[in-house]
């Protein structure tokens, strides 16, 4: 089955609500989440095989996939790091995987 991504509005207290599917729509498994600073969102995905195991990139907005980032394994999480948070680190099944990309890690300060 599918685990979809859900979003939802914070309010000023801290407090969710809205809770919505975002528009996840494969039929694989999200797991481990980051945003960069364009709002945009970095899922690792996997457990369904060859064409879908990696990372995938979906818009702020609509949800609509804009990236992806195909491994040969299943990628468990992901993470920003280096100086520029531009290096993607991707935890796979038995490796641990590093890209440069064009997008830089949120900071949460």
């Amino acid at each position: 089955g599918s685990r979809p991504i859900h979003v939802f509005d914070v309010t000023d207290d801290g407090r969710l609500t809205n809770g919505r599917l975002f528009g996840f729509d494969a039929a694989g498994l999200a797991d481990g989440i980051r945003c960069d600073t364009d709002g945009n969102i970095w899922s690792s995905a996997g457990w369904v095989g060859d064409g879908y195991d990696g990372v995938h990139v979906f818009a702020p907005d609509d949800g609509k996939r804009i990236g992806q980032i195909l491994l040969p394994e299943i990628c468990s999480n992901v993470c920003f790091g280096g100086k520029k948070r531009n290096r993607l680190f991707m935890t796979a099944s038995t490796s641990v995987y590093a890209v440069y990309v064009e997008s830089q890690g949120a900071h949460v300060s």
